[in-house]
């Protein structure tokens, strides 16, 4: 009951926030541009969205080693489609983390390596995506004027970096107080596997040269959805304003971050001073992007014959 009022309350916020995006955009024009794609840049858009799949792959394999859990390339790249299905059918934009956890899992990685593994993905990935963000900055100020916009990009710029310090700080120098607890000593072990990637050059690099890679293919994706629908936006204004959207849509309140990802487009572009209708066709184009190569994933999933059962039996089941 519990999990079904959850479901129904994010599925409530997508919906009521995609009626809302509708009345504040011009519809005729949002139509209009719905009517002129262009299929050849939305197939360039999945095969970006295809090859970031690959670069997730490598980066997962890396820091998988890190945890002390072997995970081959074909693997990586297996389950992450497999993840990218259900990113699009769980009702968050990070589902596919539980699914990549479980399927690991029971690969033989086990239960804390596994987990490890995918949270210390997560983190490196909203950390360079972060990144970006605090790095365009100054760009962005130039195109958003409104102060109350730039504070806001500031503090989840800021924020996002903050937490990724404080996740790898805290295992180390609080390892004593954290260990008392099972979830908190899970956490410290995380943090400190996290700590110790960072004194590798070598690892670190090749993981943050695949986020950076990862975030830069999404960029290039949602140029391409603009290009397919012939607005005049530049890549420039694309690369300022697509990564703030991208990390606050990763809150998990909505189903695999609809209806967030487009209120925050339009006010993205209404800032910006660029046309709301355009921010929502993009939005709209690059989630269902998404979600075709979510269902590209699920076939992958079909095909390899692997089960995902409840994630709360998993935890009883196997031991971390």
């Amino acid at each position: 009951m519990r999990r079904m009022l959850l479901l129904s309350a994010k599925a409530a916020t997508s919906i009521l926030l995609l009626c809302l995006s509708l009345r504040w955009v011009n519809v005729t024009a949002f139509v209009d541009r719905l009517s002129q794609i262009d299929p050849r840049w939305i197939a360039l858009a999945l095969a970006l969205l295809a090859i970031q799949v690959a670069f997730l792959a490598i980066r997962w394999r890396k820091i998988a080693a890190a945890c002390g859990a072997g995970l081959t390339f074909a693997l990586a790249l297996q389950l992450s489609f497999i993840g990218t299905f259900f990113n699009q059918v769980l009702p968050s934009t990070v589902g596919g983390d539980g699914a990549r956890i479980w399927l690991f899992a029971r690969e033989g990685a086990g239960w804390a390596r596994a987990t490890y593994s995918v949270l210390i993905d997560r983190i490196v990935g909203v950390f360079a995506l972060a990144v970006i963000v605090m790095a365009c900055l100054p760009w962005t100020f130039e195109l958003i004027h409104d102060p109350m916009a730039r504070a806001v990009l500031l503090f989840i710029g800021c924020g996002a970096v903050a937490g990724t310090a404080i996740f790898i700080i805290v295992g180390t120098r609080f390892q004593h107080a954290l260990d008392r607890w099972t979830f908190t000593r899970h956490f410290s072990a995380a943090s400190r596997i996290a700590a110790t990637l960072c004194t590798s050059f070598h690892s670190i690099s090749i993981v943050l040269a695949c986020s950076m890679a990862i975030h830069l293919l999404t960029i290039a994706a949602a140029w391409c959805c603009v290009k397919a629908i012939a607005a005049s936006i530049t890549f420039l204004q694309i690369l300022f304003l697509i990564p703030p959207v991208l990390l606050i849509s990763t809150v998990p309140i909505s189903i695999a971050g609809w209806g967030v990802r487009e209120s925050s487009m339009i006010a993205a572009f209404a800032f910006a001073g660029l046309a709301q209708s355009d921010g929502l066709t993009l939005s709209i184009l690059y989630g269902t992007a998404s979600f075709v190569i979510g269902m590209a994933g699920g076939i992958v999933w079909v095909v390899s014959g692997l089960r995902v059962r409840s994630f709360d039996q998993a935890a009883t089941t196997d031991n971390p």
